[in-house]
């Protein structure tokens, strides 16, 4: 029988992870908080091994990820495979080919077959292709004997100061893993107060970002990445014009920019599928310094506008607001730095779920148990779309997971 890479230490047991589709190793150091070690990661993007061999404990290999990827056994197996192909940020494409990466995760381990596993993606996963991704992760997983949580959660409630809804699934091999409740409670997003309404509250934008330095006017920053360029003309006029929490769409029409015209009028004229949509857009926005930021994206150095000051965000206070510290620096173009920073999963959501399985891999296992979806919950709140209700009723009638309902209250 294959055994996990765990290696005994005097009286501790060394836990290990490998970083599937590792990005800037937002995962990874989260894991490495809560006392595992990289065993290996991979990412096809330069950019994403660089930024993640000088700031974590191992390197990445700059590989493309294919279900018969040599991968050494780890104790975990982590990864957010790329989501733009069902991100709600832009136009969702049936068929991209990026979608199929989640099948490329759920294979590989199957294969290798840790003790547990955790995937991260976002809220556009679910339904996406009316849930066939959903069914890509969760039918070999369980057939090889893994016993999974698959949720949808806001980091909000797990301490990042930012609502950023996404889905996880956590798999045990021969346990139940348990799924981390959440350690904040939140406001200022729908849904966000349903879960640990009785808890401390996040971080707002303005406590995040209060205590670093004014940005400099050029690169690199101090610390990195914390430069705001010259802004003047229209784009200023923009700016100045929007108070906090206010987006384009409170602006008037006359100073819409035509990229924002075109994916507003887009909407309602080209027939584009209501499930194709992605919300509807909100262009440039200035954040609420006394609530959590929105999400954070690639998008977001240039439409995030500081709460108080007539500027963007920097790529520092992105980083600030998706829980990297500060002396965590990115490397490659500013457009690659952008895309690692927002596709990130924050450090302090990775750590929270870190630390529940380093819990749960000290209690004895039955490698007998059957694989089973245990849990199923696509959200807090009552009111779901009707894609999302038939995906829902489709996953409960062909894996029947034993529990529905949360109770973080």
């Amino acid at each position: 029988m294959q055994t996990s890479n765990r290696t005994a230490t005097g009286n501790s047991t060394l836990l290990t992870v490998a970083d599937l589709f590792a990005g800037a190793g937002g995962l990874s150091l989260g894991f490495e908080r809560a006392g595992f070690r990289t065993l290996w990661a991979a990412d096809r993007s330069p950019a994403a091994v660089e930024t993640f061999g000088r700031n974590l404990k191992s390197k990445a290999e700059c590989v493309e990820i294919e279900p018969d990827t040599h991968c050494p056994r780890p104790t975990v197996i982590i990864g957010g495979p790329p989501c733009q192909g069902f991100s709600s940020a832009g136009m969702r494409r049936m068929g991209d080919e990026r979608n199929s990466l989640v099948s490329t995760f759920a294979q590989v381990v199957a294969r290798v077959k840790p003790e547990a596993f955790v995937f991260e993606n976002v809220e556009g996963f679910l339904t996406s292709e009316r849930g066939m991704r959903i069914h890509e992760l969760l039918h070999p997983l369980i057939a090889a004997g893994y016993r999974i949580h698959l949720r949808k959660i806001n980091a909000a409630n797990f301490g990042v100061p930012q609502h950023r809804k996404r889905v996880l699934a956590i798999g045990g091999f021969g346990f139940d893993p348990t799924f981390p409740e959440p350690t904040h409670s939140a406001f200022g997003a729908p849904g966000a107060h349903l879960a640990a309404a009785r808890l401390a509250l996040t971080k707002t934008v303005g406590e995040a970002i209060k205590d670093l330095p004014q940005p400099t006017r050029d690169a690199p920053g101090q610390p990195a990445d914390h430069y705001s360029g010259h802004i003047n003309g229209e784009r200023l006029h923009k700016i100045k014009a929007l108070q906090p929490g206010q987006t384009m769409r409170d602006l008037p029409e006359a100073l819409w920019h035509q990229s924002y015209r075109r994916r507003a009028y887009r909407r309602v004229k080209d027939g584009t599928p209501t499930e194709r949509r992605g919300g509807a857009p909100a262009g440039m926005r200035r954040l609420r310094p006394d609530e959590p930021s929105k999400a954070i994206t690639g998008g977001a150095g240039s439409e995030f506008i500081h709460p108080s000051e007539d500027r963007f965000l920097t790529l520092r206070e992105c980083a600030r607001l998706q829980t990297f510290p500060d002396d965590f620096v990115f490397y490659g173009t500013k457009a690659e730095r952008t895309l690692l920073i927002g596709n990130a999963v924050p450090p302090k959501l990775a750590e929270v779920v870190a630390r529940s399985l380093v819990r749960d891999l000290q209690h004895p296992k039955n490698e007998a148990m059957p694989g089973a979806l245990i849990s199923f919950v696509p959200g807090l709140s009552d009111g779901v779309s009707p894609v999302l209700r038939h995906v829902t009723d489709t996953v409960e009638t062909n894996f029947q997971p034993t529990a529905r309902q949360l109770e973080f209250f």
